[in-house]
């Protein structure tokens, strides 16, 4: 059986956050996550390059190394890797029977998430790995990856307005959650964020440590400034223990890779702290060699240049709007589709301006947003917008967009239309 056909069974599940089901799980597959030493991260945006950055430099440096993110792009091996390489579709069906025989007939069912969630454990252990790199699927708290009890280190990227439905309404609800993956004594490195999620953080840490000294709080909460970019494509950032420069490439586009980056290499100073051999070398040339598709992306469509990136959240948006702005590009040409649970409005703020164009698709096998009423939100966001078309399907918004204007293309507004223009690129 293929890994679609296998993981079907669960999909109706959806999400439904909580531990228990994944707990017992792990447990009627003999626990296999207390034999992996973790690096876990959690937060809105960025988990998934600082993912990537810190595993490229581990395996660089020799370490055996684990890497588990979602979603994947197109396909279901992509989310569970060991130096790099993707499990094989073979290994990921048989860990998936596996997985589905420990279910005991009276436990309650997992979610598909939490099948794949075990199964990439149990392949960490099973494969020896030195370390793994986890990231949060949705929050951190209740999600299923929040069961390591004590991390090498913990990471929150950033926070944002994302998955409100599930995680609560304000800024300082969602950091609560994502808090939620602090371990006592265990060090965090955390991003910039808004100060009511910063407070947040912050709080949960001194009430999981349990310390009374503001000198020990402040040795497990790290905040490292932004690298300093020097040149195109390389950055500089200082060490946190004894103040050296470190020089390398940044080979993932997008001021917002300053942060990332200097998050990634602060999670590894800290383990270089821990004992772990991780020499200047390594970490230029894992940084160098760092991968991290569909993100801030320059492809060909037809001989022609084509930028994609997610952008599937507000922050996310003006984060991509930010750097179409530095390309020194007059106006803009929009390729995108939307779930139907996003932020459809406050993306829109964040991307369009007057003169741009507009082509919108629905996302092909997901709970799509209606392209139709998207774009009556973007014509009311943006009356200015020179064209503002619906497609059928990417295809031929793409040949559109192309045909039409001598714009830079952007596409994007979601991971999954990302993921599916892989598939049909020529």
């Amino acid at each position: 059986m293929d890994i679609n056909s296998l993981l079907k069974p669960f999909q109706h599940f959806g999400v439904h956050l909580g531990l228990s089901r994944i707990i017992k799980l792990l447990a009627n597959l003999g626990n296999p996550h207390h034999q992996v030493p973790v690096v876990h991260v959690g937060g809105t945006n960025g988990k998934g390059s600082v993912c990537a950055y810190i595993s490229s430099v581990l395996t660089e440096a020799g370490y055996r190394t684990g890497c588990y993110t979602s979603p994947h792009l197109v396909d279901w091996t992509e989310r569970i890797c060991i130096n790099k390489q993707p499990i094989s579709s073979e290994e990921f069906s048989q860990l998936i029977l596996q997985v589905q025989e420990a279910i005991q007939p009276d436990d309650e069912y997992p979610t598909q998430f939490e099948i794949i969630t075990a199964a990439a454990w149990l392949y960490f252990a099973q494969a020896k790995v030195d370390v793994a790199v986890i990231e949060v699927g949705l929050g951190g708290r209740l999600d299923a990856t929040n069961v390591c009890h004590q991390p090498l280190v913990t990471i929150i990227t950033s926070i944002s307005r994302e998955h409100w439905q599930q995680l609560g309404p304000t800024v300082a609800d969602i950091a609560r959650e994502k808090a939620g993956i602090i371990k006592p004594g265990c060090p965090v490195v955390v991003g910039n964020l808004p100060p009511d999620a910063k407070k947040v953080v912050r709080s949960a840490l001194s009430g999981s440590a349990s310390l009374s000294r503001a000198q020990e709080l402040q040795s497990l909460y790290i905040t490292p400034q932004p690298a300093t970019q020097i040149a195109p494509g390389w950055a500089e950032y200082q060490s946190l223990e004894n103040s050296q420069i470190i020089q390398y490439p940044l080979p993932l586009a997008g001021q917002i890779q300053l942060t990332n980056s200097a998050v990634a290499l602060a999670a590894l100073e800290i383990l270089q702290s821990k004992g772990w051999v991780i020499c200047q070398e390594a970490i230029v040339n894992g940084m160098s060699k760092t991968q991290w598709p569909g993100r801030m992306q320059w492809v060909t469509w037809k001989q022609q240049k084509l930028l994609i990136d997610g952008a599937h959240n507000p922050a996310a948006a003006q984060v991509l709007r930010d750097y179409v702005d530095s390309l020194d590009t007059p106006n803009i040409t929009w390729v995108m589709g939307m779930l139907a649970t996003k932020e459809h409005t406050e993306i829109f703020q964040a991307l369009l301006r007057s003169h741009d164009q507009l082509y919108l698709v629905p996302v092909p096998d997901h709970s799509s947003a209606n392209p139709l009423e998207l774009a009556k939100i973007a014509r009311e966001i943006c009356p200015e917008l020179s064209i503002c078309q619906t497609h059928p399907n990417l295809s031929s918004a793409l040949e559109a967009a192309f045909n039409q204007t001598n714009n830079q293309v952007v596409l994007c507004g979601s991971l999954y239309l990302i993921g599916h223009f892989f598939t049909i690129s020529p």
